[in-house]
């Protein structure tokens, strides 16, 4: 794996981090944004190692979600199996959502199987199996139908 994808890797990871926080707390988005760039991203907490992340691609997730929110949970809820809401989905999930699918809108720089696996590998870092297969079918869903 490439530096560069390593720290696209690490973006993404923060990213779903900034926005669970953002949702838990509600921080404005320029203060989140400035305590990630300040004590979060690529920093040593309690001696775990942040991966220097790409802060220009992590403030692009971040503020795009925020930017773009009701667009994007349009696209997941048409996504949800029947029964399903956004409500009902565990809040890390959502976000995990949530940047993945803001990715398969707006980044067409990133190609569709990239973001849908570095979101399938951000969901095993807080789920099982089962989830991260969810994650992959729901992102897989918002593609096909952004993505033509």
């Amino acid at each position: 794996m490439s530096a560069r994808s390593r720290s696209r890797s690490a973006a993404r990871l923060a990213a779903v981090q900034a926005l669970y926080q953002r949702q838990m707390e509600s921080i404005s988005l320029p203060r989140l944004l400035d305590e990630f760039h300040q004590h979060r991203l690529g920093r040593e907490i309690e001696d775990a190692q942040y991966a220097d992340a790409e802060v220009a691609f992590f403030d692009d997730i971040v503020s795009g979600v925020d930017a773009r929110l009701e667009e994007i949970d349009t696209v997941l809820s048409e996504r949800l199996s029947e029964g399903w809401s956004l409500k009902r989905l565990d809040k890390t999930m959502l976000q995990i959502l949530r940047a993945g699918a803001y990715e398969l809108l707006a980044r067409a720089d990133v190609p569709v199987g990239t973001a849908i696996s570095e979101y399938v590998d951000v969901a095993h870092a807080f789920f099982d199996e089962r989830e991260a297969k969810f994650v992959n079918g729901v992102l897989d869903g918002v593609a096909k139908a952004v993505r033509k």
